[in-house]
């Protein structure tokens, strides 16, 4: 024996506009056709208007009012991607939406599918590195040795390539740090991060207006190989300041091509002419291939440029005022450095030994864009093939 006919998605629709309207139900029902009946089974089920909203929200899962129409072009006989178009679903969402509210008597039933939908998505999870202790010592392991949650992610899947039970997200790592609901890892391990924060918070960058330099050659006149970061030798540069009673400073140097990094040594001052010395000594140690340009703000702290071009072949660019993004991958850097140089912090105190080997484990940190690989596994690559060696700047 046949069921009673479906009731027009369209009916359907006109149903609770009225109710939203301010309609009663048994008045919403008379007036679109519906038996009142039919209306207060309708909207029992919906579980209040606020269920249904006006038109179908396409987001992550079908509402009920999209189930409702799949049982409505169903029952008509429209197909699996009749009814896609119909709802710009995809088909594959529709086909496994039937079998999952299918029943063996009367077929598709949406209010059998919202059921099992909800069934599905209640409750919580458990937390992956609250289950899995060789994956959670793992990541705590890599976090106190300094590695961001993405360079996590992204180097176990390379360490780890055949267990999935390996994996996980850099999300995933920074919920179980700052969401201590999700379990896991102990909020203590947020000192590692390159913040410190224990919790977490936007990040503000802000600018500051400087001096004019004489004779700068702005970024745009750079060369073009520069841009696609192909070839090697060409630099960002900037400073990190300490305290302001310290005056202190250190220089900061990123190759474009590898992310690897120099600091400068800057004990007493960040003059121009202390900076000049500095840079002088450092870039001096570089293979020729490797001092193509250096692009820099134009702090007051680079007003010997031209010096500093005339002893290292090193053709010095300036950025734009107020557009740090210009200089990413220092801007990048320098966040990280503030790991080992807090800000209001005497930066005086670190000797060059110790600003090496800040500089050599940066180098030693997988990076995201060159596939898990490490500046210095980069630097090394790019100098051992002829075709990045040719030419000096």
């Amino acid at each position: 024996m046949a069921g009673r006919p479906a009731v027009p998605i369209d009916v359907v629709r006109e149903f609770w506009g009225r109710i939203r309207a301010g309609d009663v139900i048994e008045d919403a029902a008379s007036l679109v056709g519906m038996s009142v009946t039919h209306g207060r089974r309708t909207f029992r089920k919906a579980g209040g208007v606020n269920q249904f909203p006006a038109a179908p929200v396409k987001g992550r899962y079908l509402t009920g009012l999209e189930r409702e129409e799949i049982h409505d072009l169903s029952a008509r006989g429209a197909g699996v991607r009749a009814i896609s178009r119909a709802l710009g679903r995809d088909p594959s969402t529709i086909s496994r939406e039937l079998l999952r509210g299918r029943t063996n008597r009367r077929g598709y039933r949406p209010s059998v599918a919202q059921h099992k939908a909800n069934a599905a998505r209640r409750g919580p999870r458990s937390a992956k590195l609250a289950v899995n202790d060789r994956l959670r010592d793992e990541v705590q392991r890599r976090l106190r040795r300094g590695e961001s949650p993405e360079q996590i992610a992204g180097r176990l899947r390379t360490d780890f390539p055949d267990d999935a039970e390996m994996r996980v997200s850099h999300e995933t790592i920074y919920q179980a740090l700052y969401v201590q609901s999700r379990g896991g890892l102990n909020r203590e391990l947020t000192a590692h991060l390159r913040t410190g924060r224990s919790m977490r918070k936007p990040r503000r960058v802000e600018g500051e207006r400087r001096g004019r330099i004489p004779d700068m050659v702005m970024i745009s006149e750079r060369p073009a190989e520069a841009d696609d970061r192909a070839i090697p030798g060409h630099w960002e540069g900037d400073l990190i300041l300490g305290s302001v009673a310290s005056g202190s400073a250190i220089g900061t140097l990123v190759e474009r091509s590898t992310g690897f990094v120099m600091l400068l040594h800057l004990p007493g001052n960040h003059t121009a002419l202390a900076v000049q010395e500095a840079m002088i000594e450092k870039i001096t140690q570089l293979p020729d291939q490797l001092k193509r340009s250096l692009t820099w703000d134009q702090g007051s702290e680079m007003a010997s440029h031209a010096q500093i071009t005339a002893a290292t072949g090193l053709d010095i660019y300036f950025c734009d005022p107020h557009s740090p993004w210009q200089r990413g991958s220092n801007e990048n850097t320098n966040g990280l450095l503030r790991q080992y140089f807090p800000k209001g912090t005497d930066l005086s105190v670190h000797g060059p030994g110790i600003l090496d080997n800040v500089a050599a484990e940066l180098n030693s940190r997988p990076r995201k864009r060159y596939d898990w690989a490490t500046p210095a596994e980069r630097l090394e690559q790019l100098l051992s093939n002829p075709h990045t060696n040719t030419g000096v700047a």
